[in-house]
C-alpha cells in the first residue's frame, strides 16, 4: 500500500509534531538531514506492525501495547536505523552527543561497551511456549528471555543517550569473558539472574534476596539496618477470584563500581517479580520520573561510587506505577545510611 509524508507527519504528530516539509528533509535524496533518534523510534514502531494502517487517519501503536512479535520487529527495525544513522554521523565526524541537560543517569561519558544481562526463562517455562522451542518454525529467541518488557525498555533508552557506544543485551549464561569487563547493567535477581547472584556476593551490602522457590513462595528482601536487626520487605499479593494478584511488588535498584573492571560501573535492577524489575528500570527511563529520580540520586548520595534504594513498585489493575523515589513512601531502605 502507499504511505505518503503526509499519512506519515499525522501520525507522528501524536508523539511530538511533525510536517510534510520536516519529513522531506529527512528523506531528501540530494540534501537529506539526519533525523533525531526519538524519530527513528517513530517509524520503527509505525511499520512494526500492520495495525498502524488500519484505519485512517494513520496511526502510531503504543509501544505498551506491541505483540512480542511486533516487538522484535520495532527493535529490528529501530536497530537498522540507528546502525545507518550513526554510519552516517562517522562518515561526517563523531556523532554528537546529547547535550548537558538531555544527559540523564543512564548517560556513560566514556563510550566503552554497555553490556545488558538478563537471565534466561527456566525450561519448564520455555516448555509452556511453543515460540520459545528452537526446533519450532515460529520459534523467537526473545521468548526464551526473562524481563523482556524492562530488556526492551533500557535497550533503546541506553541506545539513545549513548550513540557512540556499543550496547549489547546477553543471557546471563551466555557471557564471554570481555564481557564482565564492560559496564554491566544486570536486569532481574537472584533466582534465574546468575550474573546477578555472582555479583553480589562480592559486594558488602546490607541488602540480600530471599528468593522464590516456587510460584507459591513470594520471597523478599531483607535488611541489615544498622542498630535495628534485620526486616523483611515483601511483595504484597492478594486472593483475588481464586487467582493470586500482585498489587505491590519490591525491588533493588544498586550502583556501584565493576568488582572485575574498576573503571567500569554495574547497576543492577531487580525486582521480586518481573513487574517489580521494570518499575524500577522506569524510575530512570519514565520521561515524567527520570530526571527528578536522577536528581534525586545526585542529591543523596553525592559523589558516591555506590550506593542502592529499595524501592516499592505498585501494581494498578496489572499494570506497573513507575516510583518517585521523592517520595518518602516509595522508598523503603537506602545504603548507605546516613548520606546526603
Amino acid at each position: 500500500m502507499t504511505i505518503t509524508q503526509s499519512d506519515l507527519a499525522e501520525a507522528f504528530s501524536a508523539d511530538k509534531p511533525a510536517s510534510v516539509p520536516l519529513l522531506s528533509s529527512w528523506e531528501s535524496r540530494s540534501k537529506p538531514k539526519t533525523p533525531p533518534l526519538h524519530r527513528l523510534a517513530a517509524y520503527a514502531t509505525f511499520f512494526a506492525t500492520k495495525r498502524s494502517v488500519e484505519h485512517r487517519p494513520y496511526r502510531l501503536i503504543p509501544v505498551e501495547e506491541l505483540t512480542p512479535d511486533e516487538l522484535r520487529r520495532r527493535e529490528e527495525l529501530l536497530s537498522e536505523l540507528t546502525d545507518l544513522r550513526a554510519a552516517e554521523q562517522r562518515d561526517i565526524g563523531t556523532a554528537p552527543e546529547p547535550d548537558r541537560a538531555k544527559r540523564g543517569f543512564w548517560y556513560f561519558d566514556d563510550r566503552h561497551v554497555i553490556t545488558i544481562v538478563v537471565a534466561q526463562l527456566p525450561a519448564e517455562r520455555r516448555a509452556m511456549m511453543p515460540y520459545a522451542d528452537p526446533t519450532q518454525p515460529d520459534y523467537v529467541e526473545l521468548y526464551t528471555y526473562a524481563d523482556l518488557d524492562a530488556l526492551i525498555e533500557l535497550h533503546g533508552h541506553i541506545r539513545a543517550l549513548n550513540p557512540n557506544s556499543q550496547v549489547n543485551f546477553r543471557i546471563a549464561t551466555d557471557l564471554a569473558p570481555d564481557d564482565y569487563t564492560t559496564h554491566l547493567v544486570l536486569l532481574g535477581g537472584v533466582d534465574w539472574n546468575l550474573v546477578t547472584r555472582e555479583l553480589l556476593t562480592r559486594v558488602d551490602l546490607p541488602v540480600t534476596q530471599v528468593g522464590r522457590h516456587d510460584d507459591s513462595e513470594s520471597g523478599g528482601f531483607v535488611v541489615h539496618a544498622q542498630g535495628a536487626g534485620e526486616r523483611l520487605f515483601a511483595p504484597k499479593l492478594a486472593n483475588i477470584g481464586g487467582n493470586e494478584v500482585l498489587q505491590e511488588d519490591v525491588a533493588h535498584f544498586f550502583r556501584g563500581t565493576n568488582p572485575f573492571n574498576h573503571k567500569r560501573t554495574v547497576t543492577v535492577c531487580n525486582g521480586m517479580y518481573g513487574r517489580g524489575t521494570l518499575g524500577v528500570v522506569r524510575a530512570l527511563t519514565d520521561g515524567r520520573f527520570r530526571d527528578r529520580n536522577a536528581e534525586y540520586l545526585k542529591q543523596r548520595f553525592p559523589d558516591l561510587d555506590s550506593y542502592s534504594i529499595l524501592t516499592r513498585v505498585q501494581v494498578v489493575n496489572g499494570q506497573v506505577v513507575t516510583p518517585d523515589w521523592n517520595l518518602p513512601e516509595s522508598r523503603l531502605f537506602e545504603w548507605p545510611e546516613g548520606q546526603g
